[in-house]
């Protein structure tokens, strides 16, 4: 038996259906790693004098932030949204908590029937 969101989410094209689970992905992982950066990596850097963590976390989001882009990119260019929305999509992944809402929120939208 399907649920309505399965049965919306095959409505969408096959190309959609793959940038939407790539952009879920990233923003996820993107979203994880920048709350590791500000309340791990940053606190042990500036309280503990250890800037080991900051090192390898810092440039391993920059990286995904530019992958999480290119993804936010690719959805936008498949559904045909407006700039405006593509400026907030991007800005969300480098405001800690948004880029969970943004995926969530970009999800529902594109799965309702």
């Amino acid at each position: 038996m399907t649920s309505p969101a399965d049965s919306a989410t095959s409505a969408l094209t096959p190309a959609v259906r793959g940038a939407l689970t790539r952009y879920r992905v990233i923003a996820y992982v993107v979203g994880v790693m920048l709350l590791l950066l500000l309340f791990v990596a940053m606190p042990l850097k500036y309280l503990a004098d250890d800037p080991g963590a900051m090192n390898i976390i810092g440039p391993t989001h920059g990286f995904l932030y530019v992958v999480y882009l290119l993804a936010t990119f690719d959805l936008f260019r498949r559904v045909r949204w407006s700039f405006p929305r593509l400026v907030i999509m991007a800005l969300a992944g480098t405001i800690p908590f948004l880029s969970f809402y943004a995926e969530r929120k970009t999800t529902h939208e594109l799965t309702r029937g």
